[in-house]
């Protein structure tokens, strides 16, 4: 009896020690995590606006990209970006409780309060997210090419600007960083707003 009692506490230690190792981690990534798939992850939209915060699905999908459904907000990290999207020169509401699913009862990392388009990045470890990761939270594809159902067409095109500079390269992979603006624009260059947005005024506190 008492030899196995200690093989099954040996396993059990095992077992323990290899998911502690494996909490550690992810715990400690420092790495920016890109969806390989963003166009097959669950729930995604594909379409035109309005894109609603997809919550039907968003704890599979927080699975699918490796992110903690969490039940209370993390204090580890906690950061602040603003998000302007603009479309064929219309300006795109970003709604709130965008990875908030309050019936439940978890939230996302990276979430929406609001409808001032803040993004608040609340997370229980120190690690890098990016835009991709926000997008894939609320279940609205962005790729390279695309936002939603708009797709790189002719002279209609997706560019991303960070703190009022075009990004050059993957979208998906702007680090969000506290006080950023961020503004996506999709349409011809004659669509594009006269100034983009370079600065957000938050509020205080955040």
């Amino acid at each position: 009896m008492k030899t196995k009692q200690i093989v099954k506490y040996s396993v059990g230690l095992v077992i323990a020690i290899l998911i502690g190792l494996f909490l550690l981690g992810y715990f400690n990534s420092k790495k920016v995590i890109v969806s390989m798939n963003p166009e097959n992850l669950t729930g995604i939209q594909k379409g035109s606006t309005p894109w609603l915060p997809e919550l039907k699905n968003l704890g599979k999908r927080l699975q699918e990209i490796g992110l903690p459904a969490l039940i209370q907000e993390g204090t580890a990290l906690h950061t602040h970006e603003h998000l302007d999207i603009i479309i064929n020169g219309q300006k795109i509401i970003v709604p709130a409780d965008i990875g908030v699913n309050d019936a439940a009862g978890f939230s996302a990392p990276i979430h929406t309060h609001d409808e001032t388009a803040m993004i608040h990045v609340e997370s229980p470890i120190v690690r890098t997210f990016n835009l991709g990761q926000f997008f894939d939270i609320w279940g609205v594809l962005l790729t390279k090419n695309c936002i939603g159902g708009y797709c790189n067409n002719g002279n209609q095109n997706l560019k991303v600007f960070v703190d009022g500079i075009l990004f050059q390269g993957d979208p998906r992979t702007v680090e969000l960083k506290n006080h950023e603006e961020i503004v996506i624009t999709f349409g011809t260059s004659q669509e594009l707003p006269k100034v983009i947005p370079s600065s957000f005024s938050f509020p205080a506190g955040y």
